[in-house]
């Protein structure tokens, strides 16, 4: 996917419906699983137990759907491919999500990527800030299905209104 700067929320808004980003493939380690597992409180052997969870349905330990879901904030948006949007000098927050949907287990040891498509990009009507949503997909490397879709919402509020 080739890389574009936006620099303008009506650039961004052209490009509605479209896929904006392709991220690169992360690996998913037992390690980074326990990490969450300790943060969180959720150490449900699927998880954290390789040896128990060899015997359990996935054939061996995976990743918390929330991990998952969390990598959005992080690991797999750092290296991303497609819209670059710089807009003016600001504060981006996430709002929140619209909707999220669980489709498959991650395993351990799997490699995972994010596919983003803009769903909207609009002004408030103040113009403090540019409210963007992104269908965001969490795809497994080699799996016919998503770990994955989250429709995600995240604000950026600008220094001065625009």
């Amino acid at each position: 996917m080739n890389s574009t700067r936006i620099e303008s929320i009506d650039a961004l808004a052209r490009h509605i419906g479209q896929e904006i980003n392709l991220g690169a493939w992360v690996t998913v380690t037992q390690t980074m699983v326990n990490a969450f597992a300790e943060a969180t409180g959720d150490r449900y052997f699927i998880h954290v137990d390789p040896e128990r969870a060899r015997a359990s349905k996935f054939g061996g330990t995976v990743a918390h759907g929330f991990f998952t879901l969390s990598m959005l904030a992080g690991f797999l948006v750092d290296d991303l491919s497609g819209l670059q949007v710089d807009l003016p000098e600001g504060t981006n927050l996430n709002y929140g999500l619209n909707k999220v949907r669980f489709i498959a287990p991650v395993p351990v040891g799997s490699r995972i990527r994010v596919r983003a498509v803009l769903k909207d990009a609009s002004y408030d009507a103040t113009g403090n800030y540019v409210q963007i949503v992104r269908e965001q997909t969490v795809e497994i490397e080699g799996a016919a299905r998503p770990a994955l879709v989250a429709e995600t919402v995240t604000r950026r509020y600008f220094n001065s209104p625009q």
